[in-house]
C-alpha cells in the first residue's frame, strides 16, 4: 500500500509538472496604490505584438503612431445613452431614456510615404426616445417610421449614410484633408424635396446640415478621438489633461484628465477622469433670485490596439446634474436635473 501511495503521489507531481503553465511579465499601474507594478500573467493569455508595434516604448516614454494595413477595414462606430430625470418643485419626477448610435469604418485604400488614402464609410444611424412607456425609433436599417414628424429625420439619415468620404491621414495620426460632402449635401437635398416642397425650408435644411457635418467638424472630431496619447508620449501612470469648450462663449471648459494605466498584452489602457466643477449663476431682478448650478464628472477607459494604434474601445460614464432655482425672501422653487450618460465607441456590448 505504502508504495502504490508513493507511485501515486509522484504521478501527481509529474501531472503538476507537466501542467504548469509559462508566464510572462507585463507592467500596469496598481488601481489601488497608483504605483507602476510588474505582475505576472499565463504566457497564453498574451497577445501576439509586433517587433514595432504603432503603440511603443522608448526608454519607458510610450508613442502613439498608426500601422494600417493596405485593404483592411477598421470600425469605429460610436454609441451614447442618456438617462435623464427631472425633478419639479413639487417633487414630481419625469424619466426619460434615449440613445443614438453611428455606425462608420475606414478602408485602407493606399499608403504613401507617410499618408493613408482612406475611405471613410458611412454605414447607418440609429436614435430612440424613451419617455412615459413610449419608445419611438429612427433606423436606417429599418423602413421609414409612420409618423409623419419622424419622416424627415430618416430621410435626412439615409440619405446621409450609404455614402463614402475620402480621408487623407498621416501615420501620427493627423488627419489632413476629407473630401465628397457635395455629393452627400445634394443627396441630402434630393430625400428631403418629396416632403419639403417650399424652396427655402429645404435649403435652410441642407445649410443646417452643412453646420454639423462638414470637413473641420469630422476632422476635430477625428483628430480627438483616435490619438489620445500626447505627441510627446507618455510614461506607464503618467497624466494630462486637455480642456475644450462646453458653450459657444468659452465661459466653462470640460476637462478632461488621462492615464496611461498600461501598455502589454497587445493593449493600451487609458483611464479618463474630469469634467465641469460645480458652478453656480446667480441674477437678480428686484427681490427674485434665479440661480443655475451646474457639475459634470466623467470617469472611464480607453484602449487603443498596440500594433495598429487604432481605437479598440472606449466606454465613459458621464454625470450632468443641473439645479435651477428661484427664491422670493424666505419662499423658494426648484428643479432638478439628473443625466447619466454612456459614452462609447466600437461598444462590445450596450
Amino acid at each position: 500500500m505504502k508504495n502504490i501511495a508513493a507511485l501515486a503521489l509522484i504521478s501527481t507531481i509529474a501531472i503538476v509538472s507537466c501542467n504548469k503553465k509559462e508566464t510572462a511579465k507585463i507592467t500596469k499601474v496598481d488601481p489601488k496604490t497608483g504605483k507602476t507594478i510588474t505582475v505576472e500573467v499565463p504566457a497564453d493569455s498574451i497577445a501576439k505584438v509586433e517587433e514595432n508595434p504603432a503603440i511603443k516604448d522608448s526608454a519607458g516614454v510610450y508613442t502613439q503612431t498608426f500601422k494600417l494595413e493596405k485593404g483592411k477595414t477598421y470600425p469605429l462606430t460610436t454609441y451614447q445613452r442618456d438617462t435623464k430625470t427631472m425633478t419639479d418643485p413639487q417633487g414630481k419626477t419625469l424619466n426619460g431614456t434615449s440613445e443614438s448610435t453611428d455606425e462608420m469604418s475606414f478602408t485602407v485604400n493606399d499608403i504613401k510615404g507617410n499618408v493613408y488614402d482612406i475611405t471613410l464609410n458611412l454605414i447607418a444611424k440609429r436614435s430612440s426616445q424613451t419617455a412615459q412607456g413610449k419608445t419611438i425609433v429612427v433606423d436606417t436599417k429599418l423602413p421609414i417610421p409612420k409618423e409623419d414628424d419622424l419622416k424627415m429625420i430618416w430621410n435626412i439619415n439615409r440619405a446621409l449614410t450609404g455614402n463614402k468620404l475620402n480621408m487623407k491621414m498621416d501615420t501620427k495620426g493627423n488627419v489632413i484633408s476629407i473630401t465628397g460632402f457635395d455629393a452627400v449635401y445634394s443627396k441630402v437635398a434630393n430625400s428631403v424635396g418629396s416632403l419639403i416642397k417650399d424652396k427655402n425650408q429645404k435649403e435652410s435644411v441642407v445649410a443646417s446640415l452643412k453646420e454639423s457635418f462638414n470637413e473641420k467638424v469630422l476632422r476635430d472630431q477625428f483628430n480627438k478621438n483616435l490619438t489620445i496619447i500626447p505627441k510627446k508620449g507618455a510614461k506607464i501612470g503618467e497624466k494630462w489633461t486637455n480642456s475644450e469648450n462646453a458653450d459657444a462663449q468659452g465661459r466653462i471648459k470640460v476637462t478632461s484628465n488621462y492615464i496611461l494605466k498600461s501598455v502589454g498584452n497587445g493593449v493600451a489602457e487609458i483611464s479618463v477622469t474630469g469634467g465641469i466643477p460645480k458652478k453656480v449663476n446667480k441674477e437678480n431682478q428686484g427681490d427674485v433670485t434665479h440661480s443655475l448650478s451646474t457639475e459634470l464628472t466623467q470617469n472611464g477607459t480607453i484602449t487603443f490596439d498596440q500594433n495598429t494604434g487604432w481605437i479598440k474601445n472606449q466606454n465613459i460614464s458621464v454625470k450632468t446634474t443641473q439645479i435651477e432655482s428661484i427664491s422670493r425672501g424666505k419662499e423658494s422653487q426648484s428643479m432638478t436635473s439628473v443625466s447619466n450618460s454612456s459614452v462609447m465607441v466600437n461598444p462590445s456590448a450596450k
